[in-house]
Parts: C-alpha cells; sequence; structure tokens
C-alpha cells in the first residue's frame, strides 16, 4: 500500500484553515531505505539477459547463495537451493509439499495464514512468549499438538520468523534448542524464515538458524527484501536439509516451481548473485541500515512505553510491536478499544498509520499493534541515504520531526 511522505511541516488550505497533515506510514512491511547504486546499476547492465533459465535459478546465483550460507554456518549444495519471485511463492510452495496442518505463532506475519487457508489446510495457533516471538512456547506447542491430532487434525509443518517480524525480538539460542527438539518429536517440519538475521541491532546478539539445531527437518527462507530493501524485485531463496524428508521437499516445491513462476527474471537473478556475493560496499550497507533500525526503533519503543504501552526493546529488523493494555479504559472512552478501531483512530486523529495485532492473528481484543520504521527515514532518497550515513540519525531534522509526530499521536490519547 502506497501512501504519501510525512508532513515536513504545518500546512493550511487555500482558505486558512490547518490542513491534514501527509500521512505518517508506519505499517509497511518495507525498510525505508534507497537502493545500493552498485545494486541498481548491476541491474541495469543485466538487462540484455532475456533467455529463461532454470525455474530454481540458475547455476551462478545457486552458487552465491551457498556462499552466502556458508558464511552464517550453514554449508550447503547448490542444488539444494531454489530461488523464486519473493519468500512467499516460496513458502507457499513448501507448505503445498507437506501434507497437514500448519502451526503458527501467536502473533505471526499474516502471509502463512492466508497461504493456509487456499491450500485447504488447517491452521493452529500457539502462543509466543512475550520476550522473544516468532516462536512458540515449547510446552504450549507440544499441547497444541497433542489436542489437534487427538481431534482430528495433522499438524505437520511449523513457521517460524527469526529474528520476529512483528515483534522485532530474538529466540534465546536455548529456547530455540527446546523448540527444535520438541520439532523432532512431534514429527514436524520447521520453516524458517531468517530474511531479517543480518539486520541484529547489536553485535553481541546471537541469531541462530534452526537449521544448525535441526538440520533434517528445516527450510530456510531468505532474501534481499530486508536487507538490502529490494523487495519490489521479488527475490528470494530456499535451502533444503540434505536426507529424506528434504530431498521430497525439493521434489515437490521445485515441481511447483515449474509450474507456477517457471524462472527467477533474469535480469534481477544476475544482481543477487552479486549481492550474495557480499560485496565490501554492499556489506557496508547492510551494517549501516542495523545501526539505522537500532536507534530508531529503540527511540520508538522509548516514545511507546513513555505514553504508557508495554514494548519489548527490538533487537533485530526494523519493527516494534507495543502493547497498550496498561492504559486501555483511557483509550475506549475515546473510541479505541481493540486492535482495529485503535489502528482505525490513529489514522483519524493523527494521520499515522499502523497495523492493528488482529491483522497478525493475535488476539483482537488486545490493543497490540506493529511499528515499522521505514516511514521516519524520509521521503525521498536524498533524505533516506542522509539518514542512512547520519552519525546521530535523532539529529536528522526529517527523523527528529517525524518522531515528533509519533510521540504526539501517543502521548495525546493516553493522557489521563
Amino acid at each position: 500500500m502506497q501512501h504519501p511522505a510525512p508532513d515536513r511541516g504545518s500546512s493550511r488550505t487555500p482558505g486558512g484553515s490547518p490542513a491534514r497533515p501527509a500521512l505518517l506510514d508506519l505499517a509497511s512491511d518495507e525498510a525505508g531505505l534507497p537502493a545500493h547504486p552498485e545494486l541498481t546499476a548491476r541491474l541495469g547492465g543485466a538487462a540484455h539477459l532475456t533467455s529463461v533459465g532454470p525455474a530454481a535459478g540458475g547455476e551462478p546465483v545457486r552458487t552465491a547463495a551457498c556462499g552466502w550460507f556458508a558464511r552464517r554456518g550453514l554449508h550447503t549444495a547448490p542444488d539444494r537451493v531454489v530461488f523464486g519471485p519473493g519468500i512467499e511463492p516460496l513458502l507457499f510452495a513448501v507448505l503445498a509439499a507437506v501434507e497437514g496442518d500448519v502451526l503458527l505463532t501467536r502473533p505471526c506475519r499474516h502471509v502463512a495464514a492466508g497461504q493456509a487457508a487456499l491450500l485447504g489446510r488447517r491452521v493452529h495457533r500457539v502462543p509466543a512468549p512475550a520476550e522473544c516471538g516468532g516462536v512458540p512456547d515449547p510446552f504450549a506447542l507440544l499441547e497444541t499438538v497433542r489436542r489437534a491430532r487427538s481431534g482430528g487434525g495433522n499438524p505437520r509443518v511449523l513457521v517460524l520468523t527469526v529474528p520476529d517480524d512483528p515483534t522485532g525480538t530474538v529466540v534465546p539460542p536455548e529456547l530455540l534448542h527446546e523448540i527444535c527438539e520438541a520439532s523432532r518429536d512431534l514429527d514436524l517440519v520447521v520453516v524458517a524464515d531468517e530474511s531479517r538475521r543480518d539486520l541484529a541491532h547489536h553485535c553481541d546478539t546471537v541469531v541462530v538458524s534452526p537449521a544448525e539445531m535441526l538440520p533434517e527437518r528445516t527450510v530456510v527462507l531468505s532474501g534481499l527484501g530486508s536487507s538490502l530493501d529490494l523487495g519490489g524485485w521479488r527475490t528470494g531463496f530456499a535451502r533444503f536439509p540434505e536426507g529424506s524428508i528434504g530431498d521430497r521437499l525439493l521434489r515437490d516445491a521445485t515441481e511447483i516451481a515449474e509450474h507456477v513462476w517457471a524462472a527467477p527474471a533474469a535480469p534481477v537473478e544476475d544482481a543477487a548473485a552479486y549481492a550474495l556475493s557480499e560485496p565490501d560496499p554492499l556489506r557496508a550497507y547492510v551494517e549501516a541500515a542495523a545501526r539505522l533500525h537500532a536507534v530508531v526503533a529503540a527511540e520508538a519503543c522509548r516514545v511507546v512505553s513513555e505514553a504508557g504501552a508495554l514494548c519489548r526493546p527490538p533487537e533485530a529488523g526494523f519493527c516494534l510491536y507495543p502493547d497498550l493494555a496498561p492504559v486501555k479504559a483511557r483509550l475506549a472512552e475515546r473510541g479505541a478499544g481493540d486492535a482495529a478501531s485503535l489502528e482505525r483512530r490513529l489514522l483519524e486523529w493523527h494521520a499515522v498509520a499502523v497495523r492493528g495485532g488482529h491483522r497478525f492473528g493475535d488476539d483482537p481484543s488486545a490493543l497490540r499493534f506493529r511499528v515499522t520504521t521505514g516511514g521516519f527515514y524520509g521521503a525521498t532518497d536524498e533524505e533516506r541515504w542522509e539518514a542512512l550515513n547520519a552519525p546521530a540519525p535523532l539529529r536528522v531534522p526529517h527523523v527528529a520531526q517525524a518522531l515528533s509526530r509519533f510521540a504526539e499521536a501517543f502521548t495525546e490519547p493516553t493522557d489521563g
């Protein structure tokens, strides 16, 4: 969903009355940063590549992905990698290849639930611990599967996000190990969306892949959309495990790819191969993006916490997930009694767009919502580069102004 850029100052209608401020879009799924010029040059230089390649991606880009995985501790053969037009089609292919119901955390990104519905699969929700979204509570997972199977259900695939969207939190390795052990005991396939693992906010944050702990049962999904903000290029890739389970999933998912998307776009594939080789300029870009996300997300977390929200400090990526439960009574008096009405009222009151928790499978009566930080970075590439390169992003005028608008949106309706 495209919206106008955030307001840069007060404006008035021709008649002199105050104009409605331009939308501050904190609901987008994108990071809100400009594409690196080396990548755009690479894409333009590959425009002459018009031949259709293999459905799973050509040898160069799959080999580059193997190097990318190896640098993260996951040694991979090229024939275990499948490319597609974004993570979502690859997730759909994997879910279609697993015969059984789907287990999702509460909250989680909405894509998997919609895909399960399209496939006619039941969805079983498992609560995630507040301190580390993206993975379920191990005991709740065991109980959910037991009840589902005793009632005639057949849960067979667990979808995780590591690090998490919508909460921006990272699961501790010891808890992830418990989840992996439970998944093995329950005969589950794990699909791990790791598209934001390179955006950890601090160097001491440990991001571990489930594939390191459950190698024979884990499919890893990633792409260029989050770390390099190339979502519009629609480039994703999947790593399938070795062994009989991985062989079956790889065969079926590749067959789906051959019938659905046929092959990734050749120019984008060429640019992706270059990006996955991680040359120094792109490494520096990702590091700068992680620093910017860390600073701005921490400030946004401070703002909503001072307004009365409960908010776990985000640890990776560019989103946070506040809970306004402590001020629910005051908000209800103003017509914001649940997630949907809170989302609507923030738009009406302050022209601030967020996504309510009901959009992530959360309790619709709760006042939880996701904020993404891209809307703070600017309206033009020039402004976004300024934010990205600034040693103190919070002092950049347009960033500071957008954060001030954000603070007004939450302090005013929650004042007692």
